[in-house]
């Protein structure tokens, strides 16, 4: 595996100007609706053992991370790539989590309903990359589907749109240490992890799926 190291600005001139202007266009979106309480809010709370899902995705993270590769980079180069993945995460969380979940709430869905659509919307503008990657296209975005509730479920009971956003863009960049950050770089075996993230969470909500949302009261009576 070459080690020739690779500069920070070639990470700024690729990632940072394009995701940078589609996190602009993002907010402007948000500014121009007005919709900065409820996009970058959540007021539909659910029960907190749902923690488990951003903890999970935390750890997984953070242990999918190609620690040697890093050591390679300057530090430069390190933080650049970590800034243009929080670019990401915050872009598409906004969009996806905020003005979508905004939107699909407007029109009087249910949370279970705004759940599924802003996830499967989500994951279809992910079959975009069949254009680069073709049929590998299709189960890239039912995992990213899957990420979506998962990102969904986190704005929730963080009951902010922040640590969603923040959590997406740490798990691109656990990934893209193990797959892109050397030259003919080898795959990372620690990228399992982030496999493993999706195997624990959708255990866990499998088997406590009626136990998330909070009760509602009862009725008072005469």
């Amino acid at each position: 595996m070459t080690t020739r190291r690779r500069q920070p600005k070639g990470v700024i001139y690729n990632l940072w100007i394009p995701l940078g202007a589609a996190l602009v266009f993002t907010y402007a979106v948000v500014a121009v609706l007005g919709w900065w309480r409820p996009v970058l809010r959540d007021d539909r709370p659910v029960r907190r053992w749902v923690w488990v899902v951003p903890i999970v995705f935390a750890l997984c993270s953070l242990a999918a991370i190609d620690y040697a590769a890093l050591g390679d980079k300057t530090a430069g180069y390190v933080l650049a790539l970590f800034i243009a993945t929080q670019f990401v995460g915050w872009g598409e969380e906004g969009m996806f989590r905020g003005i979508g979940v905004t939107t699909l709430r407007s029109h009087g869905l249910t949370e279970g309903k705004v759940a599924f659509w802003s996830s499967v919307i989500f994951g279809a503008v992910h079959l975009s990359n069949s254009l680069t990657h073709g049929a590998q296209a299709v189960p890239q975005a039912l995992a990213v589907s899957c990420a979506g509730y998962f990102f969904y479920l986190t704005r929730r009971v963080a009951g902010t749109n922040a640590v969603n956003s923040i959590l997406h863009g740490l798990f691109d960049f656990s990934i893209l240490t193990g797959t892109v950050i050397l030259v003919d770089q080898n795959p990372y075996a620690g990228a399992a992890a982030a496999i493993l993230a999706y195997l624990i969470v959708a255990a866990v909500l499998l088997v406590r799926r009626h136990r998330i949302e909070v009760p509602r009261p009862a009725p008072a009576t005469d």
